[in-house]
């Protein structure tokens, strides 16, 4: 198909050769129709765009032919809609995901087509342009992959079959895709799902606290994204060109308050440094006259894919698609799992988000006995750490044990006066640990497949650390890391650190553990910081006229 319509351009993009599509376990082109375990499933299906190009979509329907006209899902991602990537929540035991959950025809991250179409539903996974056998060149979260998913979606409510409402639904990148198009406002598009997708590509992933990501950044790079017939987006090489939130990253964000269409958002406190704070930002900014909000404390595919979670999924959309009077709306707008430890603890019912009854109580830094206390003290005092201690990285901690039954749900966030000897710039890494009585600590579920994790994490470099005062709170700061402003040797200097939000509970005789070091606190998984600018010592200074202090959030239940 062609045209003479003008087609965007991204000047400013670098593109790379992709991955073979054979290592993407891709079954290659074949448009055709079969019928199999009830369902009519029609490969490699045209849907047109405005500039005259093609996507090339999967489409999952109801066989019987005498079927009502259907509401639609589409999912949109690029890690292709025959399901290739080898860390399939189905194939891969580590994500806690049971097999009888997700049938054989169900994509990465994506709705499972058979239970879908089983309850009366069209289910369509789409290849962006420029991945797999549709043509163009990718471009990651960009306004040409919103425009083509807009049009997507408006043929979808148009078909013959279709009852003319969308839905969107997906993990991940099936989730940021959701943000991106809903703000286009397709006149179709009745519903989303975001379920644990980013809305800042800079601080949700790329950059954290101004810290470049290495790890996670380079293998959604080099192999996520890397499977086209033409050619990609070289996020790998384009990243580092761009360290502050410039033209480029802004870019790829959805203007959030665009979205006006109902939406059941899913995000976790186990997601540190992917996807949880962008996914809470997301639903504090949409404009959604009707949105609800879950936080679990789980692995991310396998509560997408747990049977009564699946159940909620169906009746959201139901509500929302078929118009079906089924208690939706009476669902609490916010609910928070408050995590006890892994895979333990209760749910709670809330109103809004960030919850309103929070008190944000200052624990105060003591350098000369590594605690946390009510009260500042009145003696200054410092603690060093080398950046580099042996073969591993420097940092200390600070301790904190409850004395009675505390609840933390909410924004953390960390003032710390830190001078660099040897160095004009500091990379400074946070994690908050929980341990119980005996002093072990308690770990929680982490990103997708780990067991590991903290109760939190915060970065940030120090040349980083002005503020952005209209639009930090005393609990949040907002960077806007727009420029360097390098330290002074001998200088001390306040950094603000965000820690991102968690839930967790305390009961009396346990601890928080608030842990400050030149490095990743939890290793060998992802996310991953390889390159940073630290060298010689770090200093923390507290008491006095240094008002170094962790601020928590305090919720009491009601």
């Amino acid at each position: 198909m062609s045209s003479d319509k003008p087609r965007l351009t991204y000047p400013h993009l670098h593109f790379r050769e992709p991955n073979p599509l054979a290592d993407g376990n891709y079954p290659g082109f074949a448009p055709g129709s079969r019928v199999a375990d009830g369902m009519r499933i029609d490969r490699d299906v045209e849907i047109p765009v405005r500039d005259g190009s093609v996507l090339y979509a999967d489409v999952h329907r109801p066989a019987d032919p005498g079927a009502a006209p259907l509401p639609v899902l589409i999912s949109w991602g690029p890690y292709g809609k025959h399901g290739g990537r080898s860390t399939a929540p189905s194939r891969s035991a580590a994500s806690g995901v049971d097999p009888s959950w997700v049938s054989p025809y169900a994509a990465i991250e994506a709705p499972d087509p058979l239970f879908w179409c089983r309850h009366g539903y069209a289910v369509i996974y789409i290849d962006p342009r420029g991945t797999w056998s549709t043509p163009g060149d990718y471009t990651l979260a960009s306004e040409q992959e919103a425009q083509d998913f807009h049009d997507a979606i408006e043929w979808a409510g148009t078909r013959d079959w279709s009852n003319g409402k969308v839905g969107l639904s997906g993990v991940s990148y099936l989730s940021i895709a959701q943000w991106r198009v809903a703000a286009t406002r397709p006149p179709h598009l009745a519903a989303i799902n975001p379920w644990e997708g980013l809305t800042d590509f800079y601080r949700d992933i790329a950059y954290h606290g101004g810290i470049p990501e290495t790890g996670f950044m380079e293998v959604f790079a080099r192999h996520s994204l890397g499977y086209s017939s033409t050619r990609v987006e070289d996020l790998e090489r384009l990243a580092p060109e761009h360290p502050f939130d410039d033209a480029y990253w802004d870019a790829k964000r959805a203007v959030l308050e665009n979205v006006e269409v109902p939406a059941y958002v899913v995000a976790s406190w186990s997601n540190q440094g992917l996807h949880g704070r962008g996914t809470l930002e997301g639903f504090k900014r949409i404009s959604s006259a009707h949105k609800w909000l879950e936080v679990h404390g789980r692995k991310t595919w396998e509560y997408y894919y747990r049977p009564e979670n699946v159940a909620n999924q169906l009746k959201f959309f139901d509500w929302a698609l078929k118009g079906e009077d089924n208690g939706w709306t009476q669902r609490p707008k916010v609910l928070t799992e408050v995590r006890e430890r892994a895979n333990a603890g209760y749910v709670a019912q809330e109103r809004e988000w960030p919850i309103a009854r929070t008190e944000y109580v200052p624990l105060h830094l003591d350098a000369a006995t590594g605690t946390l206390a009510d009260k500042p003290p009145l003696a200054e005092a410092e603690v060093s750490y080398p950046v580099q201690d042996g073969d591993g990285v420097g940092g200390t901690r600070f301790t904190y044990r409850f004395t009675e039954r505390t609840r933390l749900t909410g924004h953390a966030k960390l003032r710390l006066w830190l001078e660099a000897r040897g160095s004009d710039d500091a990379d400074v890494f946070v994690a908050l640990r929980k341990r119980d009585a005996t002093g072990q600590e308690v770990p929680f579920p982490f990103f997708a497949l780990y067991d590991n994790g903290p109760v939190a994490l915060g970065w940030l470099r120090a040349s980083h650390r002005a503020l952005d005062e209209q639009r930090s709170t005393p609990w949040q700061p907002w960077h806007p890391h727009d420029r360097e402003e390098l330290l002074e040797p001998g200088v001390p200097v306040a950094l603000d650190i965000e820690i991102w939000p968690s839930s967790t509970l305390f009961e009396p005789g346990e601890s928080l553990e608030v842990v400050v070091q030149a490095g990743d606190v939890v290793t060998g998984v992802l996310p991953g910081h390889r390159v940073t600018r630290n060298a010689g010592d770090h200093i923390i200074r507290t008491g006095g006229r240094f008002d170094s202090h962790l601020l928590v959030p305090v919720v009491a239940d009601e």
